[in-house]
């Protein structure tokens, strides 16, 4: 598409010499020292390189790779790239042969491994179905609202909590969206927005169950325990019919005290399950960062349901009494 002498200048680029670099070349997206996951878009554009009209773009992931390059002044692409730091070069060129160079560094976080062929229920959140319940397991009450909103929202529509508790209730949201009972993997993904009320939020808890063609129940738990710091995860240290439910704590920290407030915060979980309802707790994502959990116990409940997928949110309060406001946004649960 271009001359070999503008081709030999990009690939002094990524070889490392030096190459003519102006200031002319807009990123939209992704910015400076951005956490992405993969694959992610790059958006850029360029009306003139050296005072001349431009007639191509590129970018390149580091300096080991060619350059892709596309016809205009805008560039639109869609990028896979491996965990890691990375440099994403974002080049220029004019109609006389004027070469413009931008970069910027970026961060691919890891994320599941989820097949192409997974099955995907999406905007869980938006589900009409959705329940309240007083969690009779914790030590206290609870009551709480839900409702729809568009601000705060990561994807235009986030489902709101509203809790108020006594003595470290916890209120349990809950939501059917199927059944499957043959699928054993399973991630569950979601955005979750916390405000200055998280100083009186214990524990953040998401779930999902699934019955199986035993017609046994798994219960797949995860929480973010605020007393012990870590996620932890449940098990039945009983038996389906006789069933034990205890919350175990992994080596994986948590606090919800660190998590910024006023901000979207990406959460995903990986388990799987054995045909007799033992679940391996895989990972837990973070914004991207993950943190292993590397679990694996019974968790089958003979609990006499029909078969049935269901996720679960729940809020525990942390004090005397208090209420919290949280959101969840873009909920999906893929399975396979």
């Amino acid at each position: 598409m271009k001359s070999s002498k503008t081709c030999a200048v990009v690939l002094c680029l990524l070889a490392g010499v030096s190459a003519p670099a102006f200031a002319t070349i807009t990123i939209n997206s992704p910015s400076n020292n951005a956490g992405v996951n993969s694959p992610f878009t790059v958006s850029a554009s360029a009306a003139k390189c050296s005072s001349q009209t431009v007639t191509s773009m590129g970018y390149a992931l580091d300096s080991s790779s060619s350059p892709t390059i596309v016809s205009g002044n805008v560039l639109q692409a869609v990028v896979n790239a491996p965990a890691g730091a990375h440099t994403l070069i974002v080049m220029a060129w004019g109609a006389k042969g004027a070469t413009c160079v931008s970069d910027v560094a970026i961060t691919v976080m890891a994320a599941p491994n989820i097949p192409q062929d997974a099955i995907s229920v999406s905007s869980l959140q938006t589900l009409s179905n959705w329940q309240a319940a007083d969690d009779a397991g914790t030590t206290g009450t609870a009551h709480g609202t839900m409702s729809l909103t568009g601000s705060p929202s990561y994807g235009g529509e986030a489902l709101e909590f509203v809790t108020r508790f006594t003595n470290g209730g916890g209120e349990r949201y809950f939501a059917t969206f199927g059944d499957d009972t043959d699928a054993s993997n399973f991630v569950w993904d979601g955005w979750i927005y916390l405000t200055k009320s998280v100083s009186s939020i214990a524990n953040i808890e998401m779930d999902m169950n699934q019955v199986m063609a035993n017609g046994q129940t798994v219960i797949y738990g995860v929480q973010c325990d605020g007393y012990s710091s870590t996620w932890d995860y449940t098990i039945n240290a009983g038996t389906p019919q006789n069933p034990v439910d205890e919350w175990m704590h992994s080596s994986a920290p948590c606090n919800l005290n660190t998590w910024s407030i006023k901000t979207w915060h990406h959460v995903q979980i990986a388990y799987s399950r054995d045909g007799s309802g033992n679940v391996n707790y895989q990972s837990v994502w973070l914004d991207g960062l993950q943190s292993p959990l590397n679990a694996t116990a019974p968790s089958a409940f003979a609990l006499g349901w029909g078969p049935v997928l269901l996720t679960n949110f729940q809020v525990d309060g942390l004090g005397t009494s208090g209420s919290s406001t949280v959101y969840l946004d873009d909920l999906t649960v893929y399975r396979w």
